[in-house]
């Protein structure tokens, strides 16, 4: 035995760029395997072994709340789910289960999924962010924690923009 668990972080995830016409039913289909229903199962998994007090945080992406005009019809589909996912979760369990259910929307941060646009693209991100920057990993993680962590004890159902201003734009 491993001891209790108590906080789940939903953050594999897959990403394409392909215009919708061009787009396979299975290449849909993975996005929405992985970055929805792989959060469900483990959700579902984790919240009948967690107590009262656990925390659930998903990874969605602003793109759940707006397209940026990259054709990412499959992974902005799949981010709004996770969305909709959370505060339905949140609902179902924060009161019933004790357990509560939170997401991180991230912005434009360095990652294996992003390195692939190039650089072209956190300097255009950059440029329209309020903040006229990139995020910095260490901020993502810093609300990541609070998410999990007991600090956000009174919070479930709310999805958290880590974005540099981007959402406002």
């Amino acid at each position: 035995m491993l001891g209790k668990v108590d906080i789940l972080i939903n953050n594999a995830g897959i990403g394409t760029a392909k215009p919708a016409l061009k787009e396979t039913p299975e290449e849909f289909s993975q996005v929405i395997d992985i970055n929805l229903k792989g959060s469900y199962w483990m959700a579902q998994s984790f919240a009948r072994v967690a107590l009262p007090g656990s925390s659930i945080v998903n990874v969605s992406s602003i793109l759940g709340f707006r397209p940026i005009g990259l054709p990412q019809a499959a992974y902005v589909s799949s981010k709004a789910a996770v969305i909709g996912l959370t505060r339905d979760l949140s609902l179902q369990w924060v009161g019933r289960k004790g357990i509560r259910v939170n997401a991180l929307a991230p912005g434009y941060f360095a990652s294996e999924m992003t390195e692939q646009m190039g650089d072209h693209m956190a300097t255009q991100v950059a440029q329209y962010a309020p903040m006229g920057r990139i995020g910095e990993q260490e901020e993502l993680d810093n609300a990541m924690l609070f998410l999990a962590s007991g600090a956000s004890s009174y919070i479930s159902g709310v999805v958290l923009p880590v974005d540099g201003g981007l959402t406002m734009s």
